[in-house]
């Protein structure tokens, strides 16, 4: 393995790198808790967005020219619906929350740091933007679920250890196609919070 470089872009400079994402985020949301049945018609419309938005944040990871992993971001009041109303019904306003959209990074490289790497550039970037918050959303399975692994954890400390807190009272539903069905379903999404210094 090669040592590991990040780089960080806005908007339609990730063009080059666009199906390369999509099929990251396609590979690592398969897995449990997202069991995510994606495809890339889907992935192009939801990356598009980030793309189309000049504010948009890319963290990328690379070993040597091959990309492994990815965080993204943009301003809350640039998000769909689903995600901005849990905030204004809260009376927190969406001006002033950077939103993360995912992270997503290959099995064979966590435990490097680097997603700490992404959080802090994310962070680092939110701030000098001047939002007072970062946020992003996580998705919750039920402890019997079927596919759940016997081995599996929960991020929860990870993000925890991060500064973040998770705020049962900020939820919203999301849909998605999981493995195995044979339409999209909404899935229960809790936010995670940090005050910005």
């Amino acid at each position: 393995m090669n040592e590991l470089t990040l780089t960080t872009c806005h908007g339609q400079a990730i063009a080059p790198h666009l199906t390369a994402l999509a099929q990251l985020r396609i590979r690592v949301f398969h897995d449990f808790p997202y069991l995510y049945d994606g495809n890339l018609a889907y992935e192009a419309d939801y990356l598009g967005r980030y793309a189309a938005n000049p504010a948009s944040l890319f963290v990328l990871a690379f070993d040597s020219d091959r990309l492994v992993g990815a965080s993204t971001g943009q301003p809350l009041s640039d998000e769909v619906n689903e995600f901005r109303r849990p905030f204004e019904a809260a009376g927190i306003a969406a001006s002033s929350v950077f939103y993360y959209g995912e992270s997503v990074l290959l099995h064979d490289y966590r435990g490097q740091g680097i997603g700490k790497a992404f959080m802090v550039e994310r962070e680092t970037h939110a701030a000098r933007e001047g939002y007072k918050t970062a946020a992003f959303c996580a998705v919750e399975r039920p402890e019997e679920h079927p596919l759940r692994p016997e081995d599996y954890r929960p991020l929860h400390g990870f993000w925890q250890s991060q500064g973040y807190q998770r705020r049962a009272d900020l939820a919203t539903t999301f849909a998605w196609k999981d493995i195995g069905e044979q339409h999209e379903s909404d899935k229960t999404l809790i936010f995670w919070l940090k005050t910005l210094r």
